[in-house]
């Protein structure tokens, strides 16, 4: 993550479930009541040709932990609804022993969010890596009463309140994921001529096609076919399909989203379908379904999936591999989404998964990536909210100011209350255009909006005389709360859009992360929170505020409450691309 995100979110991602107890301000010992762990020692029978763990036997184990956990909240039976994307890390060798650890972090009405860690430990050197994280998606079965309504989760620990915050980010993405998928493949970028390679390997042959009959062994506590189960076949199906592209043992790196679309039962015939859709430089994707009849029934789709293989030399790294020529019929078709997936999974590591050093602060917007982005925006938001540490450093007319300081970087939070409705404070502060009304530092433009999403380009007057004014491009997002323990969100990052490239008159500045937490204490009274993740272009103008030289920041804040409290019932009205 090309912001706050990149040490905090990927940090408490990968160790949120390696503690399992904490020692709260009360002295008190706390376990997360939904954790489950299992541990498992890889046998020679879990194991693939190269003496290393299947991943159909890893994942069987990783639901099989989640769905212990899911059911330990909800108190009764649950399913497998989804898993998002998985990336594994490293594999898994015999005679190591793998820690798999799985805890609730949100509920919905009837659906659940697990958090899953998957970690390896060599049992002679003592040694302990991350494996792999992923989110599972639960939902309680109904009972005779009908219904289940799940009980909320209750975060105990800074950790707990970070995952339960960013539960309901996810949530949004995995909503709108096929919908991104769609704009993509009909956006112009998407629309790729498939290449033709001298020896290019015919998508037929890659074609795998198996059957395996649902026997009680394969069945869950609740006699209908174990989520686990089924992906462990699909893996299988999908990992013959590569092999006969590449004529060697293929190593699985990604899995895109698994989505259960209907149920699976015992006497299922259980049918597996794959193929390679595309062969990149040193990756391939292959397709990948599940489909179950009974006796003359018609099939029924049960599960789809893409995964992403690579094939490793002697030395571990990524062999060249053959090209894939499209078959006939739905070859162009499939050809062209695995090219738009690659570049998805591309956005995504670029956004989510990168080291703040190793690219620019802000990064380009397009449609590809602004679901990642807009997550990335949201989450960090929600991170730094989050923090336990706030240092108050002056209060002045109802308006405090805090300060946090961690790994010499300077976050800032404005804190002051508004005698106006939560939702109206939420229109009238995420309505850029009029900021202008109340901070004498931001000019805006409008430039590319959705109904959750715009881009604004802010200039500010210089802070020195003689010198330039900054301006900034900055992607606003907006967020309202997903049930009463939630606020409103307006988060603010900087991205970079083409069509604006930076100019003479300006410096080009970066926000890497701010905007406003909106919290409802009644129904008149409002406590709103600004935050900013101090960066060069931004501490010329908060410097002197936290350093007691001035108070310029209380008398923005105070013109703030007297806009929002003038405005109380006003109509904001959208800019005819916000509509």
């Amino acid at each position: 993550m090309c912001s706050l995100q990149s040490a905090s979110l990927s940090s408490f991602l990968s160790n949120s479930l390696r503690d399992p107890l904490f020692i709260l301000e009360s002295g008190e010992v706390y376990r997360n009541p939904t954790e489950v762990k299992m541990s498992q020692i890889v046998m020679p029978c879990h194991a693939n040709h190269c003496g290393e763990l299947s991943v159909g036997q890893l994942l069987k184990w990783m639901d099989s932990t989640a769905c212990l956990s899911a059911e330990r909240h909800a108190g009764s039976p649950c399913i497998t609804a989804s898993v998002d994307d998985i990336h594994f890390e490293h594999t898994i060798g015999v005679g190591q022993v793998v820690n798999i650890k799985a805890k609730v972090n949100r509920a919905f009405t009837s659906s659940m969010e697990v958090g899953i860690t998957v970690s390896c430990e060599d049992l002679f050197s003592s040694c302990q890596w991350n494996v792999c994280n992923a989110f599972a998606t639960f939902v309680a079965r109904r009972t005779e009463e009908g219904k289940v309504q799940l009980k909320q989760v209750i975060p105990r620990t800074q950790t707990e309140q970070m995952e339960y915050s960013i539960a309901a980010e996810r949530r949004r993405m995995r909503l709108t994921h096929a919908e991104i998928i769609t704009d993509l493949l009909s956006s112009n970028t998407a629309q790729l001529e498939c290449q033709e390679y001298q020896g290019a390997v015919s998508a037929e042959r890659t074609r795998v096609e198996s059957v395996e009959l649902v026997l009680p062994p394969h069945a869950n506590h609740q006699v209908s076919t174990f989520g686990g189960q089924i992906m462990a076949w699909m893996e299988n199906v999908a990992t013959i399909a590569a092999s006969r592209l590449c004529n060697a043992h293929p190593t699985l790196r990604t899995i895109d989203m698994f989505h259960f679309r209907g149920p699976s039962h015992i006497g299922d015939r259980l049918v597996l379908k794959a193929i390679v859709n595309n062969a990149f430089k040193h990756s391939m994707e292959v397709g990948v379904c599940a489909e179950a009849y009974q006796g003359a029934g018609a099939l029924r789709h049960i599960n789809s999936a893409f995964m992403t293989f690579e094939v490793l030399d002697k030395d571990r790294k990524p062999r060249t591999l053959p090209r894939i020529r499209p078959e006939p019929v739905d070859g162009k078709r499939r050809y062209q989404e695995a090219v738009a997936r690659k570049k998805i999974r591309l956005d995504r590591k670029y956004i989510i998964s990168c080291k703040q050093t190793e690219v620019p602060l802000s990064v380009p917007w397009d449609i590809s990536n602004q679901m990642y982005l807009s997550y990335n925006n949201v989450s960090a938001l929600k991170i730094m909210a989050a923090r336990s540490n706030w240092m108050l450093s002056s209060e002045k007319n109802k308006v405090s100011l805090y300060t946090l300081e961690e790994n010499q970087i300077l976050c800032f939070k404005v804190e002051t209350h508004v005698t106006v409705p939560a939702e109206q404070a939420f229109h009238l502060l995420s309505d850029l255009r009029r900021r202008h009304e109340w901070d004498r530092h931001y000019q805006t433009q409008p430039q590319v909006a959705d109904e959750d999403d715009t881009i604004y380009r802010v200039a500010t007057p210089c802070v020195s005389k003689g010198g330039k004014g900054q301006d900034f491009i900055l992607l606003a997002s907006r967020r309202k709360p997903c049930d009463s323990r939630d606020p409103y969100l307006i988060a603010l990052r900087s991205v970079t859009l083409p069509t604006h490239p930076a100019t003479e008159d300006y410096t080009r500045g970066e926000v890497l992360c701010a905007g406003f937490s909106i919290w409802e204490e009644s129904n008149a009274v409002t406590k709103i929170s600004y935050y900013n993740r101090a960066t060069p272009g931004v501490l010329p103008y908060i410097s002197n505020d936290i350093a007691g030289l001035s108070s310029s920041f209380y008398s923005t804040f105070h013109s703030c409450n007297k806009y929002l409290e003038e405005n109380r019932d006003s109509q904001t009205v959208l800019p005819p691309s916000d509509r």
